[in-house]
């Protein structure tokens, strides 16, 4: 009879709430973990309830699972009652954020595990991790029998998964830190499998999913390696500073090629930008004023006519509207030295104006960066339509201030 459930596809009777929660679970998970390093997956459950069995070497493996597991199943992660049910808000966080369910490690967790059996008859898949607890050097212990018997008991499925990064991304005792997750969804195994067997699986899985290579590009690796060094600050600080006075790129291009490609350098690398800018606008000021006039290529008569009018009305507060008008700030450095702004007032000025925009875009950039981790390998194409749009962009700027 169980060899019969084996064979026919499960009617998957879920009622919708529970899937509807399912839903907001992974959606939940997957944006928290893309934001500390990306989560990919491998591999899909089969159609209706299975038992699945994964490697445990951190409290992030079940965010890992959440976020990569199918919501159509209504993923249910069984958790020790001693730690996740020992206080009314570490049950009310492990059973609305990660579906748990109790199973108890001091006796009694069999017939814990066994009250599942109905769920996975409907189509739900039941996450255990069979070690028991959280291994601590990365090697798997042994595989306790109890899932093994709920799956044979319902008969369904066990599907093992294998599970790296987390232990990056959250040690056992550790700090959360950034990290891409991976999980690989191996092929279902009957439910007859024994700990042994089962445990060998996911043992495959984990090492084929950690010394599986990350797919990369090389002209990031390059990106990343230049703004990893010592050049790294200095490249942000010079090109800020002289397009503050000449250059026609601003530094909010520089940003969007290296926070994406190093996201964690984004606050040193748009720090080091603001820098530049206020140093370049400052000398901007000081050379206008005694009548030196640089070259200020793709600006326009009319974007000066603007500054000149905003600063007779505004003085230095003027520069407020930069980040949003599309006007050069060398433009406005050098119309404030001819207007006679004080430097000390356009010091504080253009740092609210630069800071809010500069640092806004670097972070934005690098969130962006996290998002698309596990694409790293198009970063090549994406430099080519981040120079594209740019060039797009200034072309209508220019021509809509001619």
């Amino acid at each position: 009879m169980r060899g019969a459930l084996l064979n026919l596809p499960a009617q998957v009777v879920l009622p919708r709430r529970s899937r509807a929660g399912a839903a907001l679970r992974r959606g939940l998970w997957w944006v928290v973990l893309s934001l500390t390093g990306g989560v990919e997956r491998r591999g899909r459950l089969p159609r209706g309830g299975c038992v699945v069995v994964a490697n445990h070497s951190s409290h992030a493996d079940t965010a890992a699972l959440l976020a990569a597991l199918d919501a159509r199943h209504s993923p249910a992660i069984g958790a020790a009652a001693d730690y996740w049910f020992a206080s009314p808000w570490r049950r009310r966080i492990c059973r609305r954020l990660a579906a748990g369910f109790p199973v108890r490690r001091g006796g009694g967790g069999m017939e814990d595990l066994l009250t599942m059996a109905g769920e996975l008859r409907a189509g739900r898949a039941v996450v255990l991790f069979p070690e028991g607890t959280r291994a601590q050097d990365g090697e798997l212990g042994s595989f306790h029998r109890g899932a093994l018997v709920l799956a044979e008991e319902a008969g369904v499925p066990v599907v093992p998964v294998g599970i790296a990064g987390t232990d990056r991304l959250l040690p056992k005792h550790g700090r959360l830190r950034s990290a891409l997750v991976r999980v690989t969804i191996g092929e279902p195994l009957p439910p007859a499998v024994t700990p042994q067997e089962a445990r060998d699986a996911v043992v495959a899985l984990h090492a084929r999913t950690v010394c599986e290579p990350l797919r990369d590009s090389a002209t990031r690796r390059r990106v990343a390696a230049v703004v990893t060094s010592r050049r790294g600050l200095p490249l942000a600080f010079c090109w800020a500073l002289a397009e503050a006075l000449s250059w026609p790129l601003m530094p909010e291009l520089l940003l969007g090629a290296v926070c994406v490609a190093v996201p964690r350098a984004a606050l040193k690398m748009s720090l080091g930008a603001l820098a530049g800018s206020l140093a370049g606008g400052l000398l901007a000021l000081h050379l206008a004023s005694a009548g030196v006039h640089l070259p200020a290529p793709l600006t326009t008569e009319r974007m000066r006519a603007e500054v000149r009018h905003e600063l007779a009305l505004e003085g230095a507060s003027a520069v407020r509207h930069q980040p949003w008008n599309g006007i050069p700030f060398k433009v406005y450095g050098a119309e404030a030295g001819r207007a006679g702004v004080p430097a000390p007032e356009w010091l504080a000025a253009s740092a609210a104006a630069r800071g809010s925009r500069t640092l806004t875009v670097g972070l934005a950039f690098a969130g962006f960066g996290l998002l698309l981790r596990r694409h790293r390998r198009q970063y090549g194409r994406y430099l080519a339509l981040l120079g594209s749009g740019f060039a797009a962009g200034l072309s209508l700027i220019v021509h809509g201030w001619g």
